[in-house]
């Protein structure tokens, strides 16, 4: 079944059935166990669970709500993908909702969030620091100081931030000002995801 093309500013065209992120700012922290992950809302309320999963061909993180319940899966759309795109597929209706689309390169982190079928841009995520991308690529060390970034909507307007803290396990804050256009599932699936494959 195609996902409905959002009419406007405020359409939940690119909602996930299974979880409602109605607040502006989640706490990501890496758990433990390498590659899994709590999502907190600003309550310190558990809204999202994630881990990656392991010896699979494909790259796939499965997410599920506070309570448990299926919410969501991210995977990877080539085998071993370092650079490339990850769908985000809603457990609820097993619709993809959205395409995570990953422009790698030495001196940037970038990723842009599609529509699975038009691949229109609906937001993108940029490191704010092309020398610390750097880094974090050539030099081990590098991994032990927080990368930032800036979200943008698709008219490229900044809408939000993800920082990174300095933590024995990683953990990010993720803000969203003005979430309108901007699908939160995917921005927090996101913030989990770069935050695995740096560590690869």
């Amino acid at each position: 079944m195609t996902k409905p093309s959002p009419t406007g500013p405020g359409s939940d065209a690119y909602d996930i059935s299974t979880v409602d992120l109605d607040d502006d700012r989640y706490e990501v922290k890496q758990s433990a166990i390498r590659n899994k992950y709590v999502v907190r809302d600003s309550a310190a309320d558990v809204v999202l669970r994630g881990k990656q999963k392991l010896f699979k061909l494909k790259e796939e993180f499965p997410f599920v709500t506070g309570d448990g319940e299926d919410a969501f899966t991210v995977k990877a759309g080539g085998i071993m993908d370092v650079a490339g795109n990850y769908t985000i597929t809603d457990a609820g209706t097993d619709e993809e909702v959205v395409v995570l689309d990953e422009d790698y390169s030495l001196f940037a982190e970038n990723w842009t969030i599609r529509d699975p079928d038009t691949e229109e841009s609906l937001a993108t995520i940029r490191s704010k620091s092309k020398l610390l991308s750097a880094l974090r690529h050539l030099v081990s060390v590098a991994n032990l100081v927080p990368n930032k970034y800036e979200i943008f909507d698709a008219d490229g307007d900044h809408v939000g931030d993800i920082e990174g803290k300095f933590s024995l396990r990683d953990a990010y804050t993720v803000s969203i000002d003005d979430a309108s256009d901007v699908p939160k599932e995917a921005v927090i699936a996101s913030a989990c995801i770069l935050d695995a494959l740096e560590n690869e």
